[in-house]
């Protein structure tokens, strides 16, 4: 399982000119789903985004979590995040998890983080979405917890 986190000053997710999900200060993570996930991967990854160190402390050094401060967390589906683009020109999908499945494993993701966090929102799987953010630094890393995770 992928996250792209993003600390943004603000974030939301329209779908059909609507918004499903919205943050202010926080991070937006989308979330990418391979075959072979399954619930363990979903919980390390939280944890993961939950406790990565990207918020400034006093000092202004990246050494605070969303846990600590926080912000609200705004997650979102995007299967184009495990996609082969090692040849040609034209992106793979085959390392996708089924979308049945990636559904379900992102519905559990959503469902753990409001137990584990008071502010979430997040995008609306299989939909065309609109992503708008403010990154703010820009500050962006790939975690990632693979199958045998």
């Amino acid at each position: 399982m992928i996250a792209l986190i993003q600390r943004v000053s603000s974030a939301r997710v329209t779908v059909d000119e609507e918004t499903c999900g919205s943050i202010g200060v926080g991070l937006l993570a989308l979330i990418g789903i391979e075959r072979g996930d399954g619930a363990a991967q979903g919980t390390k990854l939280l944890e993961r985004v939950l406790d990565y160190r990207v918020f400034p402390d006093a000092s202004g050094r990246m050494n605070r979590s969303l846990r600590e401060t926080g912000g609200g967390l705004l997650l979102v589906p995007q299967f184009t995040l495990v996609a082969d683009t090692s040849t040609g020109t034209r992106a793979g999908f085959s390392k996708a998890a089924e979308p049945v499945r990636a559904r379900e494993l992102f519905g559990q993701l959503v469902a753990e983080a409001q137990k584990a966090h008071p502010k979430v929102a997040c995008g609306q799987f299989g939909a065309h979405m609109q992503v708008s953010l403010v990154n703010d630094g820009p500050v962006t890393f790939w975690l990632e917890t693979g199958p045998k995770a």
